[in-house]
């Protein structure tokens, strides 16, 4: 059931972005597989979904109810940083909050990730 005035939690977007995150989810990185290990199935108290449509792009994690995107940047987002400023704001102009962190951060410190993820989610 969609309510009025509350956007789908897709936001338009288009079959073929549709089949894009279908594949991503089929193939996730070894970052993106390790949180999603912590994230699915509610276990930190919300729902998120993994290569979600948002328009014209595809959020590694998002929660519909907090209208926040997790991002997990791999070496290739140090040569396409002004893109994913971009995406940020343009993600900003649907209200959505994006939060970024490394591949890195996700590999070697899962736990400072997910105290950041827990405090994120209990700002509501």
């Amino acid at each position: 059931m969609i309510i009025k005035n509350q956007p789908s939690m897709f936001y338009n977007a288009k079959a073929d972005i549709f089949a894009k995150a279908e594949f991503l989810r089929n193939n996730m990185t070894e970052a993106e597989t390790l949180l999603w290990s912590k994230l699915r199935n509610n276990q930190l108290g919300v729902r998120f979904k993994a290569q979600h449509p948002i328009d014209i792009f595809i959020a590694d994690f998002y929660c519909h109810k907090l209208k926040l995107v997790l991002e997990i940047d791999g070496e290739i987002h140090k040569l396409n940083k002004d893109y994913d400023e971009g995406r940020t704001a343009e993600l900003g102009y649907l209200e959505i909050r994006v939060i970024r962190f490394t591949n890195e951060e996700i590999e070697n410190n899962m736990e400072l990730v997910l105290c950041r993820i827990k405090e994120i989610i209990k700002q509501g």
